[in-house]
């Protein structure tokens, strides 16, 4: 067997913000053990304990992140039973290093499936910790380092079968007929709502489209959304465009179709085929839309 391979990037993931000095910390835990690695940051923008969010962020981000070693801590269960996690994938070309709470398997599967795993339970590769609350810097930041020194995976910890890493929840869209229940996994800062839905599933459908929500109130508003190759072929109001990442968003020309829909992440949204007329079929049941409360989906 062949000696483990050095990384020289770490790209780091995390719901920790800036406005505190844990991104600081993790990072100079990584330059103390591995001085020539450069720390790439995803975002740190994720919401706090947004495991789904950040799932959903790394495997939009993964594929175009160089080789070497990815750190994600979206961590709510820190400190309890949930297990810490070291992840290679693509023979090697780089590892995933966080929480087994669901967060990493998206990414794991895009950059082509998981050929080993450990649980980080060699402590001989850890900071000492003077608490359990921390485990980005304690646990992650340190095995994230040595791995790009070439520590081997296998040295860090008990090995585990890759298939009983936690899945994540990936939300499927529903089109039948004329109607596709959707939902906004994701809201950009300029306002644009990515949908769960690409062109794929909506063959045959053309310009414009209906867009129905329903507000937590009861309240139904429909508002036509031209399909557009670009935010500028929009026009006036809604557009729906195929983003960066291959999947519908629903957005405005220089404007915030998260404010003018009043959307969130996680908000359910109707699309209905209108006929040659611009009319649409009666839906039969309402749709309702709503921030769901609490917890993954």
């Amino acid at each position: 067997m062949g000696a483990a391979p050095r990384y020289d990037v770490v790209s780091f993931l995390s719901d920790y913000g800036t406005r505190d000095e844990f991104v600081g910390v993790v990072k100079g835990v990584i330059a103390d053990i591995a001085p020539h690695v450069r720390v790439l940051d995803v975002t740190h923008e994720i919401p706090p304990f947004d495991v789904r969010a950040g799932s959903l962020a790394l495997a939009r981000a993964v594929s175009y992140l160089p080789r070497g070693v990815v750190l994600a801590v979206v961590d709510p269960g820190v400190g309890t039973t949930r297990r810490a996690v070291a992840v290679s994938v693509g023979d090697g070309r780089g590892v995933l290093v966080g929480p087994d709470n669901g967060l990493l398997s998206m990414a794991v599967a895009l950059a082509g499936g998981s050929d080993e795993a450990v649980v980080l339970t060699d402590s001989r590769w850890h900071l000492e910790a003077p608490g359990a609350t921390f485990a980005g810097r304690d646990v992650f930041a340190p095995v994230a380092a040595h791995l790009c020194n070439g520590v081997p995976l296998a040295d860090l910890g008990e090995s585990i079968a890759t298939d009983l890493l936690m899945p994540g929840v990936v939300p499927i869209p529903r089109v039948e007929g004329d109607l596709a229940s959707v939902e906004v996994t994701w809201v950009d800062r300029y306002g644009n709502c990515q949908l769960n839905l690409g062109p794929a599933d909506l063959p045959g459908w053309e310009s414009p489209v209906r867009v129905v929500v329903t507000t937590p109130t009861g309240e139904r508003v429909a508002r036509s959304a031209a399909v557009a190759a670009s935010f500028a072929g929009i026009g006036p109001g809604i557009g729906l465009v195929v983003d960066s990442y291959g999947m519908f968003a629903l957005s405005v020309d220089r404007g915030s179709a998260a404010e003018q829909l009043g959307l969130a992440a996680g908000d359910a949204v109707t699309l209905e085929r209108t006929g040659g007329d611009g009319t649409t079929a009666p839906l039969e049941t309402p749709v309702r839309m709503g921030r769901r409360d609490g917890g993954s989906r």
